[in-house]
């Protein structure tokens, strides 16, 4: 995404998938004098997503037929001050299925981004959760400044269809000036039309609203799930509450010693890895490969495709043309799943015969754009979260001292990552430090989970968690497969590992390798 410090580490498949096959077949100002942590939650049937939350139907019922209920969490808008105004943070369950004398309580989940809409994605996952619903609540929600949650809004639909129209990768002086005056534009809007929520919208603050929300539910100790950026969400939470750590998994793990540049540039690393792993892939097998004879040519094909698109975009979906820089992030979003490859395949086809719009449907998921030409608030999410937790600001002079560095790290989406850096110049808001403190002496054992072929959140970075929570409380298990994440391949050894912490509280061997 062109102004975000990051490509989203963001667990986003089964959205996207429902998406690509369509295609292809706010602040309170009330202050509060009661303790929020005494409020009763009132749980009703769930509505349909809000615009900020991607839109569509309410969500369909457990495979069980049970329906998911929502309520609105009651939090302090600035955590510095209790007492003042507050913030509706949307919730949203599927209660415990088994006998209520083997419930262990919530299960609370977040899926990534940061920006993704807990609310919207866990029902998407219902049926995966299956077995940890037997004895738990299975509770997610969408934090503050995402969805139905205060959330950030900075440029309008249209507003937005333009900018990501725009050359992320500049090649010369006029092209680099009007990628920092659209980055310009885009922050000062989040600032004009968000200025309230911007400066608590850091990861500190989401985490306690996580443990105001243990407490609420009734819960002794958090039990938890994260997924990519959740897990930075997840390691903060144990560093500010070691006590109150329950039972918790962490899946596609953020290396929390890395600053915004070298996240970037372990991630230009890591989609290099996956593309390189597709096009293998897809060359490997009995059957022509049909978009290349080797894998270097199906890699060399892509370069051409991009360098192509530069100067001549061609037809996109609608009056939008797929551009180099919609190509790319279109082929990232494919590297999210193996699943997703088939996609990757047939829009690649389609692009070289001049039609875009596969390619063009993958950058859209991506960036939260519905079929309606709506947005959700995930883009604008993701750059205020980051933002706000991120110190460093880099300049244009900062990205092009390091272009050779990404580039010599992946040559498709090394300048694309590079140039995502200047994201955060002239942000409203201070960034917090230079990476997450997640040190947790004293917690329960946290299961963290690292995936070999992972894109957005290297493998590296699991063993990088496992030392910074501190002795005792990391447990690493490896998978050796493709995509972002573990949990949802479906890989038995992962499940079962997962499933019998959470389940019945047995910790896998440190090491466990699951392939």
């Amino acid at each position: 995404m062109p102004n975000a410090p990051r490509l989203r580490a963001a667990a986003l498949t089964a959205s996207a998938a429902l998406l690509l096959s369509s295609m292809l077949a706010g602040c309170g100002d009330d202050a509060q004098d009661e303790d929020v942590s005494a409020q009763k939650l009132s749980w009703k049937d769930c509505p349909a997503p809000s615009q900020a939350e991607g839109g569509g139907d309410a969500p369909s019922p457990l495979p069980n037929g049970d329906e998911w209920q929502c309520a609105t969490l009651k939090a302090p808008l600035d955590w510095d001050k209790p007492k003042g105004d507050t913030i509706g943070l949307a919730l949203i369950r599927g209660e415990a299925s088994g006998d209520e004398s083997t419930r262990i309580g919530s299960l609370v989940f977040n899926f990534g981004g940061p920006g993704g809409s807990g609310v919207t994605t866990l029902p998407a996952f219902g049926e995966d959760y299956a077995k940890l619903r037997t004895r738990y609540d299975l509770v997610s929600f969408d934090p503050r400044g995402v969805g139905r949650s205060a959330p950030v809004e900075c440029l309008n639909d249209p507003q937005l269809d333009a900018y990501f129209q725009q050359d992320a990768t500049p090649d010369d002086t006029a092209e680099r000036t009007e990628l920092l005056d659209n980055t310009k534009e885009f922050n000062a809007a989040c600032e004009e039309n968000s200025k309230k929520i911007l400066p608590q919208v850091r990861t500190t603050d989401a985490a306690r609203d996580m443990d105001l929300m243990r407490q609420v539910l009734g819960d002794d100790k958090l039990h938890y799930f994260g997924i990519s950026y959740g897990t930075e969400l997840g390691g903060v939470y144990a560093h500010l509450f070691p006590k109150n750590v329950g039972r918790a998994v962490f899946d596609a793990v953020v290396d929390p010693t890395q600053t915004s540049e070298q996240g970037s540039l372990g991630q230009a690393k890591g989609f290099q890895l996956a593309l390189d792993n597709f096009a293998a892939d897809c060359t490997s097998k009995t059957e022509d490969c049909p978009v290349g004879d080797s894998a270097q040519d199906v890699k060399d094909r892509i370069a051409k495709l991009l360098a192509d698109l530069d100067k001549n975009p061609i037809p996109g979906i609608g009056l939008r043309k797929l551009t180099q820089t919609a190509a790319t992030n279109g082929i990232a979003q494919s590297l999210y799943s193996q699943d997703f490859w088939e996609y990757l395949t047939e829009g690649l086809e389609q692009a070289y015969d001049g039609d875009g719009r596969v390619l063009m449907l993958l950058s859209d998921s991506m960036n939260g754009r519905a079929e309606n030409g709506e947005y959700s608030n995930i883009s604008a999410a993701n750059i205020s979260i980051n933002c706000a937790d991120d110190k460093p600001r880099y300049t244009a002079a900062d990205v092009e001292q390091k272009l050779p560095e990404f580039r010599a790290a992946s040559p498709l989406f090394g300048d694309f990552l590079a140039w995502s850096m200047v994201g955060c110049t002239d942000w409203a808001v201070a960034g917090a430090a230079d990476h997450p403190e997640v040190s947790a002496s004293g917690a329960a054992p946290i299961l963290v989970v690292g995936n070999t072929g992972d894109p957005a959140t290297p493998y590296e970075g699991a063993q990088k968690m496992v030392d910074a929570l501190g002795k005792g409380v990391g447990v690493e298990l490896t998978y050796k497969g493709q995509g972002h994440g573990a949990y949802d391949s479906k890989n038995k050894c992962v499940q079962d590992a997962v499933n019998g912490y959470l389940l019945d509280g047995k910790v896998p061997a440190a090491g466990t390798v699951c392939s």
